[in-house]
């Protein structure tokens, strides 16, 4: 037994500013950095095997608007237009004056803050983020990326805060702690109170409990419950999980955190507003995969056209998602084809190199290659580009695309084209937790922030409407991720601990002992000490390694080759060999990134996306042997 004395007529003073962040993609990493800088120790806490989620695979890039980069390129955007575009999205109002209820706090947030969000991450890890693209909805090229490529922009900005973190963890282990696969299911809250002030995770098939002075969700949306039957998306959008639409997702998005808010009493809202992106890729060996890379809207920003099976255009390409994936189905003509000439490539070639290099785009050296590949005369190819074309010139497009946002022109059959069949896909969820401009979350009946309990990213509602604009989701992880991170610096600065409710919350006993002289002796009884705001406990030991050295094969790429199925499958990387038979389910890209190499030297391509170290710091234990240096495909 543990006793505590104390006097409770005064609240003792929080031992600790220790914050629980859930979720390590880029709003969760934004929190914890902002919160580290502010002077508190962390825990993060992500369901996976590995950070990053869905953020790393972000393909277009950041938006800013009035950022330093869209002046160095003589873009005159502005915070105000940027807002603007966001409500005509989020409300559908496309044209026509705005009424004045259309205007909303959140958008006005994510869109004034948008040019610090990139020069925080510009300044703060060094990121170049130096070129812009205009996306469908926008009226300036506000999409950031960087001219270097090596990336997507959502791996180079997320795994640059990723390492980040991961070394102060190694440096200051006492200070900041991470925990991987461990699932949270609960949150703690002080029954007098009501502030939330730990959670308890499952690992391993055991519950475990974190204590803290807050909690940050940032877990996600719900966009692979299409793929889950019983699952939220199911319960708030039975349509589309009906429909059997494919999904970008990763497994994990399954909104936990909405869940687990929801618990306490917090709100949501929109949480039918799903968005069905209109470029899901489709890999011509896996016609059936419901799980897809996304075609880059920054591809149609740097003038990809859309053509539908006859090879004519039918809408407006860079129209906003919503109204791009309507026009699909009422069009109704698929397979659908987005199609870039060598113009419009060379200004996003690293992008179309690594769908080639995945084997889900492909590189045409003319246009009648590309017709006979889509089964129609070279003739109507060509008569499409003319008629685009004289479009262009009189700016005269039926669908209302402006001649200035066309690309790549004049588009003659004469040329080399890049192809991928697309078709739409569950991709982001706009409805979350209701949320206020600091990132509280509020009760769902009296709107009242809940105290302890934020939420930044795709968990979070309200930010982007009924439709949210390419480049605004690394945006909104980032604004809100930081907004999170500084409410809780300032939050934990004025809280002070419950003692009854840290009892509460461990187990205690509270006896009040009158004493001879009138005054009374309180102690708290515990079978397992104190709980309160001390930081969190350290994660559980590592996974035992094997103390022995691993003898290392040779093998031939013939060897390799003959394990190519999702049962038995492995890979060549950098003159390693892998067997990725129980990594691939681990791997932040799903399994078709890793089936789409089984069996075959995946150097090159993994190369475009990945730091050489990745497989040693990752995927060590996956290493079964070394690559014959002769042996090639």
């Amino acid at each position: 037994l543990s006793f505590l004395f104390v006097d409770l007529s005064k609240p003792a003073a929080m031992s600790s500013k220790h914050v629980i962040v859930i979720g390590g993609g880029l709003a969760g990493l934004s929190a914890v950095h902002t919160a580290l800088q502010g002077g508190c120790t962390v825990t993060l806490v992500d369901k996976e095997a590995f950070l990053g989620g869905n953020s790393t695979k972000a393909t277009s890039g950041i938006n800013g608007a009035g950022t330093n980069s869209q002046s160095n390129n003589d873009v005159p955007d502005s915070a105000k237009q940027f807002y603007e575009d966001t409500v005509r999205s989020a409300t559908g109002i496309k044209k026509g004056n705005l009424p004045d209820n259309a205007w909303y706090e959140l958008g006005k947030v994510l869109t004034f803050e948008s040019a610090d969000a990139v020069h925080w991450i510009q300044k703060s890890f060094g990121l170049a983020l130096d070129v812009t693209s205009r996306l469908g909805g926008h009226s300036y090229p506000r999409t950031h990326r960087s001219s270097s490529g090596g990336k997507f922009p959502g791996m180079e900005i997320t795994y640059a805060l990723i390492e980040a973190y991961e070394n102060l963890c190694k440096q200051q282990p006492n200070k900041f702690k991470l925990i991987n696969r461990a699932r949270v299911n609960k949150l703690i809250t002080d029954p007098n109170s009501g502030r939330v002030t730990g959670c308890v995770y499952s690992k391993k098939g055991k519950d475990h409990t974190i204590n803290g002075s807050a909690v940050v969700i940032a877990t996600g949306g719900y966009g692979a419950g299409v793929l889950e039957e019983g699952s939220l998306l199911q319960k708030v959008r039975k349509d589309l999980y009906d429909k059997k639409l494919p999904t970008t997702n990763g497994k994990h998005c399954t909104g936990d955190g909405i869940m687990i808010a929801q618990s306490i009493g917090g709100g949501a809202v929109g949480l039918d507003d799903v968005q069905v992106h209109p470029t899901g890729i489709v890999n011509p060996k896996l016609p059936h995969e419901r799980t897809l890379f996304l075609a880059a809207g920054a591809l149609r920003g740097e003038g990809g056209i859309i053509l539908d099976r006859d090879g004519n255009r039918f809408c407006n390409d860079l129209g906003t998602r919503d109204y791009v994936t309507g026009s699909m189905w009422k069009h109704n003509n698929g397979p659908y084809r987005l199609v870039l000439n060598s113009k419009c490539a060379k200004n996003i070639a690293w992008h179309c190199a690594h769908y080639c290099g995945r084997g889900i785009m492909t590189k045409f050296t003319h246009g009648t290659e590309v017709a006979k590949h889509m089964g129609i005369s070279v003739d109507a190819l060509k008569s499409s580009f003319e008629k685009y074309n004289e479009f262009y010139r009189n700016d005269s497009d039926p669908w209302g695309k402006p001649a200035s946002f066309y690309r790549g022109n004049p588009w003659t059959v004469d040329d080399e084209f890049f192809v991928a069949q697309v078709t739409p896909v569950v991709h982001y969820t706009m409805g979350g937790l209701e949320i206020d401009n600091k990132a509280n979350v509020l009760n769902g009946s009296t709107k009242a922030p809940i105290p302890g309990l934020y939420a930044a990213g795709e968990c979070a509602g309200g930010v982007h409407g009924r439709n949210r604009l390419g480049g605004s989701a690394l945006l909104e992880c980032v604004v809100f991720g930081r907004k999170a991170g500084q409410s809780v610096v300032d939050y934990v600065k004025t809280v002070q601990e419950d003692a009854p409710a840290a009892a509460a919350a461990g187990g205690l006993v509270t006896i009040s002992i009158p004493q001879a002289d009138g005054t009374t002796i309180t102690v708290q009884i515990s079978g397992s000490g104190v709980a309160g705001g001390a930081p969190a406990p350290a994660a559980e030991e590592a996974e035992e390694k094997s103390s022995g050295a691993v003898e290392m094969k040779e093998y031939t790429i013939k060897e390799v080759a003959k394990h190519n199925t999702e049962g038995d499958c492995w890979v060549a990387v950098n003159g390693k060999v892998l067997d990725c038979t129980d990594f691939m389910h681990d791997h932040p890209g799903g399994k078709m990134a890793i089936m789409t190499f089984a069996g075959k030297d995946a150097s090159e391509e993994f190369n475009m996306v990945h730091d050489k170290n990745v497989v040693d710091k990752y995927a060590s234990d996956a290493i079964v042997g070394t690559l014959k240096p002769t042996a090639k495909l």
